[in-house]
Order: C-alpha cells, then sequence, then structure tokens
C-alpha cells in the first residue's frame, strides 16, 4: 500500500507543470532511465490522469496546457502574398511560433486547416480547446475573419485574438499616443486620413476611438475609393465611418490631414499629399515590404513630420511582435477566458510608457545606435528590448483580473517579474533585491566623470527611479550640451566643477584638511591647493566631509589613478589593513562573489584570510548567506608546494577568527563548484552540500584571469571591481563599463553608504544639492 502510494506521488510531481495560483518557470523533465519512462508514459501516466477525470480544471497542473497557443489559419492572406492555401502557409505559422517562445517562452503547435467555410473553419477550431491554453488567429482573409473570431470568442473560454487585427491596433495605438503628444496634439481634435478597410485598419480605427478619436474625423479608403453612405458594399463596422459624399480623392483628403495611416499597398501617397497635410504632421505607412509613401520620400518634403512604418530599417517600426507574444503571456499566466478591450488598452499604454525610458544599452547595441531615446524617431519600443516581457505582460494580466476574465490571480506583481526574466534568462534577482533596498533609504552619489553620455544616461535613470542623488563633477556646459544633444533629462541635477572659479573657497578648505591628512606623506601645501583641482580627489573630498555618500569614477580612467585619491583622503575601516577588490558575477547558476581580482597581487596567508573575512562581511550585505571556497591547485593536501600550503593556512586563520562562517580550502574550482564530486571525494568538507558563491583566489592573476574568462567566455554579466574595506565608499569602474554595469555599480554604492554613512535629511539635501525633488 506505502509502495503503491509513492508511486502516485511520484508520477504527479514528474508531470507537474505548477502549483494552482503559481506562476513558474519549470524546467524540464529528465527522461533518460527506464524509471524516467515509466512515470512519463504507462503505468505512471495515469495518475494525473484520474487526477484530472476528477476536476477537469487541474489539466492546467498537470499537462502543458496553461503555456500552450495554437497558431491557426487557412492560408487564404498570407503577409504580402495573398492566398496561398494551408500548405504554403505553414513556414510563415511555424515562424510565428517561434516568434511566441523567443520573446515569451510560449509553446506553439501551428495548425494549418484546408478549409474556407467560415462555420466549418469555426467547429474545427472549437473541437481543439481542450489541447490549447489560448487561439492566434492567423492570415485568414477579410470579412472571414471577423465572423470567425466573434464567434469563436463567443463560445471558447480560453483567449483568441487574431494578430493581424489587433495586434497592428495595439502597437500603432502605442505610436500614435506618443506622436501625438510630441506634436501637441489631441486625439479627438486631429482628422485621420485611412488607407485601407480590412480587418487591420477596422481594428485600428476601433482601437483608436477606445483612445479618444471621434468616428467623424476619419476619412476611410479602399480599393473600391472612399467609404460613404450610397455603397452597398458596406458591412456595419465600415459604415460607421461612411461619409455623406462620393467626391472624396486620396490627394483631397491628405490635404490638412494631422494623420495618415496606411494598412494598404505600396507607393499610393505622394510628396506632394504629404506636403499639403496640416503642421507637425504623423504618416503611418505601413504596407508591407512597399509602405504607401517611401520614408525618404516624406521627411525630404516636411522636417516636422513623425513617421512610421512595417519596416525594420526605418525608425519606428510597427512590428506585431511588440504584442503578440507579451499579451499572450499575460493572458495565460491568470488563465484569461478573452483578451478584451481593457487588456488591448492595457498593452497600447504600457508600449506607450517603456518608449519614454531609458533604453538600456544592449538596445543600442543591437541596433548599432550610439543612444536611442524618446523623439520623432522613436515613439514605439524596439523589437529587441528585453524589458517588454516583464513591463506588457503583467499590464495585460492586471486588467484582465481588474475586467473579471481572469481565472487565477497573480499576488506578487514582483516575484511575477523576475519569474518572467527567468524564463528569458535574464533572471537579475539579487539587482532586483539591491534596487529594492537602495530606493528604500537612496544617497548622493557624485560622479567624478560627469562629462561622459553612459553617466549621464545612467544618472537620469537613477534620479527618476528614485535610487540616488547625483552629483555631475565636470565643466557645466559640456555636460548640459552632451546632455541635450542625447535627450537625458538632467535639468533637476546639481553639477559641480572642481576647475571653476565659484568653487575656489571650496577647494581651500578641502585643500587644508587634505594636507593635514598628506602634510608627512610627501605633499606640501601648495601641492595639496593645487590637487583639489582634480575631480578624482575633489570628490573623494566632497564624500569625506560628508557633502556626499559615494563616488563612483574609473571610466574613462586608469585603476591606481582612481584608486588612489581614495587612500588618501578616506582611508580604510578600522582594523583594516589592506583593502580588497572584489568582482560580483551574475551567472546561470546565480551570483558569483570574486576576491581579490584587482589589488594584491601576492598576498601572505594572513593577507588572504582578512580579504576572505572582507569578502564574507560584504556578501551578508546582499542578503546571501556566503559560502566561501579557498581555491588553489591543490585539494586538501595533495599538494605540498609552499603555494597550496599558504591557502591551507589561510583556510585555517578565517576558520579561527570566524567560526560560524562556512568556508573551507584548499581546493580546486572544480570541486568548489560540483556538490557531487566533492561529496564522493571529499565527504568530510564542509562545502558538502552547500552551494558555493564565494571564489577566494589564491594571488591577484589568478582572480583576474579567472573573473575575465568567466565574463567574456561564461558570458556572465559582472559588477564591479567592488572596493572593499573603505572607511567611506568608493567605488571604481571598469574602463568601457556599459550602462547596465555602472547603473549596478551604483547600486551597490548606494547600499553601501546605507551601511557605512548616517542618512541626509530630505530638507537638507534639497538645500545642500539643488535637488527640486526627493523621489520620484
Amino acid at each position: 500500500m506505502q509502495k503503491k502510494q509513492l508511486r502516485k506521488e511520484e508520477a504527479l510531481e514528474y508531470h507537474a507543470r505548477g502549483r494552482p495560483g503559481k506562476i513558474e518557470v519549470i524546467p524540464t523533465k529528465e527522461a533518460k532511465t527506464q524509471r524516467d519512462l515509466s512515470l512519463a508514459y504507462s503505468p505512471g501516466v495515469a495518475e494525473p490522469c484520474k487526477e484530472i477525470i476528477n476536476n477537469v480544471e487541474e489539466v492546467y497542473r498537470y499537462t502543458a496546457k496553461g503555456n500552450l497557443v495554437a497558431v491557426i489559419t487557412n492560408g487564404t492572406a498570407v503577409l504580402g502574398l495573398g492566398d496561398i492555401g494551408p500548405e504554403a502557409s505553414k513556414p510563415v505559422m511555424e515562424g510565428k511560433g517561434v516568434l511566441f517562445k523567443i520573446f515569451a517562452d510560449i509553446d506553439v503547435f501551428d495548425i494549418e486547416i484546408n478549409e474556407r467555410d467560415p462555420e466549418k473553419f469555426v467547429q474545427i477550431v472549437k473541437a481543439l480547446e481542450p489541447t490549447f491554453g489560448g487561439i492566434n488567429l492567423e492570415d485568414i482573409k477579410a470579412p472571414e475573419c471577423f465572423y470567425i473570431e466573434k464567434q469563436l470568442r463567443a463560445s471558447l473560454k480560453i483567449p483568441v485574438m487574431h494578430d493581424d487585427q489587433h495586434g497592428t491596433a495595439i502597437i500603432s495605438s502605442a505610436a500614435l499616443i506618443n506622436a501625438l503628444e510630441l506634436q501637441r496634439k489631441k486625439i479627438d481634435k486631429v482628422n485621420f486620413v485611412i488607407n485601407g478597410a480590412g480587418a487591420a485598419a477596422m481594428a485600428c480605427m476601433k482601437l483608436y476611438m477606445a483612445l479618444g478619436a471621434r468616428p467623424g474625423n476619419f476619412l476611410v479608403f479602399d480599393k473600391d475609393g472612399v467609404i460613404h453612405k450610397n455603397r452597398t458594399d458596406l458591412d456595419e463596422d465600415r459604415l460607421l465611418f461612411a461619409v455623406d459624399k462620393p467626391d472624396w480623392t486620396l490627394e483631397k483628403a491628405m490635404k490638412d490631414a494631422d494623420v495618415f495611416v496606411g494598412l494598404s499597398v505600396g507607393n499610393v501617397v505622394t510628396p506632394e499629399m504629404v506636403k499639403s497635410m496640416a503642421k507637425k504632421p504623423i504618416v503611418f505607412a505601413m504596407a508591407n515590404p512597399d509602405p504607401e509613401i517611401a520614408y525618404e520620400a516624406a521627411t525630404s518634403v516636411r522636417d516636422d513630420l513623425i513617421m512610421a512604418t512595417g519596416r525594420s530599417d526605418y525608425p519606428n517600426q510597427v512590428n506585431n511582435v511588440l504584442g503578440f507574444p507579451f499579451i499572450f503571456r499575460g493572458a495565460l499566466d491568470v488563465r484569461a477566458t478573452q483578451i478584451n478591450e481593457a487588456m488591448k488598452l492595457a498593452a497600447v499604454k504600457a508600449l506607450a510608457d517603456l518608449s519614454k525610458m531609458v533604453v538600456p544599452d544592449i538596445v543600442n547595441m543591437a541596433y548599432n545606435e550610439k543612444t536611442i531615446s524618446f523623439g520623432p524617431q522613436y515613439i514605439i519600443p524596439k523589437p529587441l528590448d528585453p524589458r517588454l516581457l516583464s513591463t506588457v505582460a503583467p499590464a495585460v494580466a492586471k486588467a484582465a483580473i481588474d475586467s473579471g476574465v481572469a481565472q487565477s490571480r497573480i499576488d506578487n506583481w514582483e516575484l511575477y517579474a523576475i519569474e518572467l526574466n527567468k524564463r528569458l534568462g535574464l533572471d537579475n534577482q539579487l539587482i532586483r533585491v539591491l534596487g529594492s533596498k537602495a530606493r528604500r533609504d537612496p544617497r548622493r552619489l557624485v560622479f567624478a566623470e560627469a562629462d561622459n553620455i553612459k553617466i549621464l544616461k545612467v544618472a537620469q535613470i537613477l534620479y527618476d527611479e528614485g535610487v540616488a542623488y547625483p552629483i555631475l563633477l565636470g565643466n557645466k556646459e559640456k555636460i548640459q550640451s552632451i546632455a541635450a544633444k542625447n535627450n537625458i533629462d538632467i535639468e533637476e541635477l546639481p553639477i559641480v566643477d572642481s576647475r571653476a572659479d565659484d568653487q575656489e573657497e571650496r577647494r581651500k578648505v578641502f585643500a587644508e584638511i587634505f594636507f593635514r591628512k598628506r602634510q608627512r606623506r610627501g605633499f606640501n601645501k601648495y601641492e595639496s591647493q593645487k590637487i583639489m583641482r582634480d575631480r578624482n580627489h575633489f570628490g573623494c573630498m566632497m564624500v569625506e566631509t560628508g557633502e556626499a555618500d559615494a563616488m563612483i569614477s574609473g571610466l574613462t580612467k586608469n585603476y591606481p589613478d582612481t584608486i588612489r585619491p581614495a587612500i588618501e583622503i578616506i582611508g580604510t575601516e578600522e582594523g583594516v589593513k589592506k583593502i580588497a577588490g572584489m568582482y560580483l558575477l551574475l551567472t546561470k547558476k546565480g551570483p558569483l562573489f570574486l576576491a581579490d581580482t584587482t589589488v594584491n597581487f601576492n598576498p601572505t596567508a594572513e593577507e588572504l584570510a582578512d580579504i576572505t573575512l572582507l569578502v564574507a562581511k560584504e556578501v551578508r550585505h546582499f542578503n546571501l548567506v556566503p559560502r566561501v571556497a579557498m581555491l588553489s591547485y591543490s585539494n586538501f593536501g595533495t599538494s605540498n608546494s609552499p603555494e597550496a600550503r599558504l591557502v591551507a593556512r589561510a583556510t585555517a586563520i578565517v576558520k579561527e577568527k570566524d567560526p560560524d562562517l562556512i568556508v573551507d580550502g584548499e581546493m580546486q574550482a572544480s570541486i568548489a563548484l560540483n556538490n557531487e564530486i566533492l561529496r564522493e571525494n571529499y565527504p568530510f568538507s564542509t562545502l558538502v552540500d552547500q552551494e558555493v558563491n564565494t571564489l577566494i583566489f589564491p594571488n591577484l592573476a589568478a582572480g583576474n584571469v579567472a573573473y575575465n574568462l568567466l565574463k567574456e567566455v561564461g558570458g556572465a554579466d559582472a559588477i564591479g571591481p567592488i572596493l572593499l574595506g573603505m572607511k567611506k565608499p568608493v567605488h571604481v569602474l571598469q574602463l568601457g563599463s556599459s550602462v547596465r554595469n555602472i547603473y549596478n555599480m551604483a547600486l551597490v554604492a548606494v547600499i553601501d553608504a546605507q551601511i557605512k554613512c548616517a542618512s541626509t535629511p530630505a530638507e537638507t539635501l534639497k538645500q545642500t544639492g539643488g535637488w527640486k525633488r526627493t523621489k520620484k
């Protein structure tokens, strides 16, 4: 009896895709042994079947249904190819499935149906409902597509969306919101010319009206000319936009129009038509592959134009991949019974808002741009922006819950965002924890190299997110010029020029303090005054005197030139004999701390022990339990060389000074990071069944080489070097750090300051820093 129960529980666990009410990334199941096969199929598979018989909702727990979407077509309106039939449409449907997986980790079956009768098509798809969590209708010609979607939405209890209609509508709506904002126009006041009256065009106009556009402000054209009331071929939807007179031409309609939306065929709009539009016009020429008017032709006649196309080789691509993966992700994760208007509008707003946030370096790099920022050439996010999933899907899921179509709830939205990022291998949980911690008590952070676009981008992000109060050091005119050219908002941030005349009194005070510290260590009074013009020395002195809480530098300077002023001015913590440098690597297995990677060349056993204790202390500041491996080429005495004995001696000193610390050595890295081998060969080790997260290297060469290999070959994201042992926080960037690296380093600096420096009252911040707000 006990054996049978165990088999049942084991079988259910094997087939489980997640717990009710939990959004989880479930690892691939093993199927390597006979036992695995017996769990995957007979006899183990009978157990989840029984559970689903008793409660059909358990199908979401024990099968892939909840993460499975059907991409369904009959091939009657495929891309720019037209009616090519089900077989020829299959490559397109397979490609759509790839996009679902890449962008949102959604599994897809593509289904090509050899059926043109709309009612029969509906019946076929209805019969598939038990298999799928959602239905994406694709490339079905109008007007049949309207009937098919309407019938399926009414009869199925899973989300159904015809992407050709609603995807384009959602993306173009987000672009329209932002374009109107930039052109300073109101959606209920502008006049629209719509060329094309197919499925996508009708969906666009309906969504524009949901955003506030008025039906009477639309002039709509199809292949037979303007949509007017005397036509006998119009359905109810098109009649809404019909005008009284049939004498409208596209050329006449374009005169003084505010917005042109093309969902028709290429090259039907002339430069003269664009020239005749109202001031600050908006043109969305979305026909593919050739837009209604070429980008160059339109922009050559109007310099006040905002333009979008369906092409990736021009700015503002209206690409459905910005919508459907993330909309279905949000709908699936709350088991929405439909994709309703509220969910579409939530996606629109999320996309529009994301466009106004600072663009990550990874996106700039992907599109070979120096800096992408909100403006006429960037009104919608780029498809390769990794933030899309964790921005759009939660917005859609919330709207589903709020509008009453969700069958399950998400209680912890922060955790949900983390799980979404895990799906794409973007698990920055530690960084998110640090971000939350920093926001609770933001600090004044000096950037010594503020005349750099990356620094200014980070400063804006930190301030906008309420993480820190940046202080920018450098020439004011140069900094403001860089910011203006790149649309970086630093208006509320204080800029201090250490060389300027208005800082003379400050330099004198700083020089006097510096002279007292260094007068018997090689500096005379004149040199002390002169060196305060240097930004690194000036910034360190701001931290030392309490005018700032932390400093970041090193983006354009060598490591020794950056670290020297910090040691001379701020000095080390009490009891610390030598500082050390640590890197934090964000790996697929989790965070990994490496030291010493930047400061001490060949530490003694005593120095290595001190470094280890400094690192362990810092790891605890990350809300993690340090589990430390002391590395060597020897494993617990297999070599009697001086190098191996030094690490063994250092390990003994660490255990003596901190008996509670989980630490062992000397050991090879392969042993430290493979618990199975460690348990089998060295079962006595204190690291058995522990997940090592801290590696201490015997010397600087080993640490630095290992760090660079892990970063470049292993693909780990690096934060550092984090300077350990300083009395107050000063952190040094790597040469050429990315915006993301600098931002992460700033989080570390703020948290370091929270630990080492007293909090500054908000009123004092406003008075001394010049910030107009203390948090956004």
